[in-house]
């Protein structure tokens, strides 16, 4: 099976975005996102491309999963199907599920890990994360942050591991 992990920024209530647009801005998420990410391949559906700030994201293989057939985005490679992602992944190196909410429902059944910034805090979305449930999912690294001039909420970095 090809390494293929999920990152994302989550709350509480698991919200993850709403009108196609992050809820928080968290500068050491970003860093995190950016460290973790780059030099890998990225699979996004379209409308997560659209929202990035800068398109493609940089030193990354950008993959847009789209299900209009021969649609071409410049600068990335494109997948129109689960098994099409599944094809493009490298077989070597992690690749990353970055969004949105129907990719990660989509992929949470087969990914071996999870990068989950938990911001907590309850937000209005209309897009959430699903549920991790604690028989499928291990928390092994779980670093605390907490308010400060830069980050509006407490957070925390939390990676997964699915139980054998």
């Amino acid at each position: 099976m090809k390494p293929i992990s999920i990152i994302v920024a989550i709350a509480e209530n698991n919200a993850i975005g709403k009108d196609n647009q992050l809820l928080w801005h968290l500068p050491e998420d970003l860093k995190r996102f950016k460290k973790i990410t780059e030099g890998h391949k990225i699979i996004m559906g379209k409308n997560t491309y659209y929202s990035l700030p800068k398109r493609p994201l940089p030193k990354r293989t950008n993959v847009v999963l789209t299900d209009n057939a021969g649609e071409q985005i410049d600068d990335c490679v494109m997948a129109y199907s689960f098994d099409d992602v599944i094809s493009i992944c490298d077989p070597d190196k992690e690749n990353f599920i970055i969004g949105g909410g129907l990719v990660y429902r989509q992929f949470l059944p087969i990914v071996q890990t999870l990068y989950i910034t938990k911001v907590h805090a309850f937000f209005e979305a209309d897009i959430f994360f699903p549920l991790i449930d604690p028989d499928n999912w291990k928390a092994t690294e779980i670093e605390n942050y907490f308010i400060d001039d830069k980050h509006p909420y407490n957070y925390s970095f939390v990676t997964y591991r699915r139980k054998s």
